[in-house]
């Protein structure tokens, strides 16, 4: 099966026809003429819950895709994962901005992004793993960005206007992010001897995380079906869910990485608090 079967199947059902470009297209505001005014029978507490977590997630991740900076295999490869970075960097500025709006305390993307230690952080621990080789960043990107996908897609219905919005702008972003990891998850996987153990490899390291997902956000079958067309193409096979979760991002509950790469993150904004820019 070619990568662009692939994609054309898992992007079924969406109106894609910028998707594969979505970092280059989305320049307009998504909350142009949308009231910022909760609405009554929203649960303040929970939305601001589910914006600074998503938020975290987003922004974990960019700081992981920033990485590959100078590192990616190829230059183009660069330029695609620092795109996706952007992308959720984007997505993490206006959920933070929201969450600042509804939990009552009025802060800034800023507060939420640069002065917060490590068990303030509500991100899932796949996010913050280390990138280890590119077969692993790309298995984690599949992961990630159909979990997410499916999250945003429910959002896009949320009784908020705000987040509704945020995530209607998002499912067409991680449309793309999906597409672009799935195409190299195949084509390693039906690669060379190498780069198909290399690629298992990475399945298997990021299978023992996907029960902390499914806990967080109900997308498990989403996920799993989009792992098995994959892996099916990719010659692959799809690893064991672990039964329980290893741990609980959402609960403050990380991995030693987290904070060296939140020190990196903020060390400029806590060396200079007062600065703007």
């Amino acid at each position: 099966m070619s990568d662009d079967h692939v994609y054309l199947s898992l992007a079924e059902g969406h109106d894609d026809s910028d998707a594969r470009w979505a970092f280059g297209t989305g320049f307009e505001d998504p909350l142009y003429g949308v009231s910022t005014v909760v609405p009554e029978d929203v649960d303040r507490a929970g939305l601001a819950e589910c914006c600074v977590s998503l938020g975290d997630d987003a922004l974990v991740m960019a700081q992981r895709l920033a990485e590959w900076t100078t590192r990616a295999p190829e230059l183009e490869e660069e330029v695609a994962l620092a795109n996706i970075g952007l992308d959720l960097l984007g997505q993490a500025r206006l959920l933070y901005a929201r969450c600042g709006q509804v939990d009552g305390t009025g802060r800034g993307e800023d507060a939420y992004a640069y002065f917060r230690d490590a068990d303030d952080f509500r991100n899932v621990r796949l996010a913050e793993l280390p990138n280890g080789d590119f077969a692993f960043s790309l298995a984690r990107l599949l992961v990630l960005a159909s979990w997410r996908l499916a999250h945003f897609e429910r959002l896009a219905g949320s009784a908020d206007p705000v987040l509704a919005a945020i995530a209607a702008k998002g499912v067409k972003e991680l449309t793309y992010h999906r597409q672009y990891a799935a195409e190299w998850v195949v084509r390693l996987g039906d690669g060379t001897e190498e780069s198909h153990r290399r690629m298992q490899a990475a399945l298997d390291g990021v299978a023992p995380y996907l029960r902390e997902l499914f806990a967080a956000h109900d997308a498990e079958a989403a996920v799993v079906a989009v792992l098995r067309q994959v892996t099916e193409a990719a010659g692959l096979a799809l690893p064991d869910l672990p039964r329980a979760a290893a741990g609980s991002g959402r609960a403050g509950a990380h991995t030693e990485h987290l904070a060296p790469l939140l020190a990196e993150l903020q060390s400029v904004a806590r060396a200079h608090p007062e600065a703007t820019w």
